[in-house]
């Protein structure tokens, strides 16, 4: 029986940016939907009626939500080609830990830097470079989070990378004098054609997050 495979994703998202990197490293065939989060679909209110979110990813009918856990089903179902996460239990459970890191600590906070001004905002910059420091620190001289090659923990965090222009603009910092060592990662993941047909124009998501913040502070 052939593989049924449809994404509900948002272009911006770099939550579902993560599950179309996956699925373009395994070389997985689907029908992408692009869907509207002001009108949202009827087949998305279906597929995620608990969080009512993109991304989804329908295999065979089933969903499966929350981008994170969206990559390791596909890491775990077509396992045949470019394992994201490693083998062995332990660099598998600190993959884990860091990809939560990041969704706990860089999209809330970079979140910020368009949805406040003022004193806020400048606390939401001070937070977001001490977040990229400690990244840069676990990066050490690695050319990858995992190690040698591109991997889990570098999914969940490289589609933040067409969102730095906008994180750079609105906090009025320059991520490459304050941590050359993500942006030089950051094009390393770039050479590899999953990321880079997938990550969206910088100026593109710049505008997209103006446009939010001129909803958000009325400006």
């Amino acid at each position: 029986m052939a593989e049924e495979v449809v994404l509900l994703d948002f272009w911006a998202s770099m939550f579902g940016m993560r599950v179309r990197i996956a699925l373009a490293e395994k070389g997985i065939k689907y029908e992408y939907r692009e869907e509207d989060l002001r009108n949202k679909s009827d087949l998305l209110l279906q597929m995620n009626p608990v969080h009512k979110k993109i991304p989804v990813l329908i295999h065979n009918g089933k969903p499966i939500c929350e981008s994170l856990i969206i990559v390791q089903y596909i890491d775990e179902v077509w396992n045949d080609k470019s394992p994201l996460l490693p083998s062995d239990p332990y660099k598998r459970a600190q993959a884990r830990f860091w990809a939560d890191f990041i969704d706990k600590k860089v999209y809330d906070t970079g979140r910020k830097l368009w949805t406040t001004k003022g004193e806020e905002n400048e606390t939401a910059k001070k937070e977001l470079v001490e977040i990229f420091k400690t990244l840069e620190e676990e990066l050490g001289e690695k050319p990858y989070f995992g190690g040698e090659t591109f991997g889990f923990m570098d999914v969940a965090f490289v589609t933040f990378y067409s969102w730095f222009y906008a994180f750079e603009t609105f906090g009025e910092f320059s991520m490459e004098a304050e941590h050359p060592k993500i942006i030089a990662w950051a094009k390393r993941c770039m050479q590899k054609e999953s990321v880079a047909k997938t990550l969206p124009d910088r100026q593109k998501v710049y505008e997209f997050a103006l446009d939010l913040r001129k909803r958000n502070l009325g400006e």
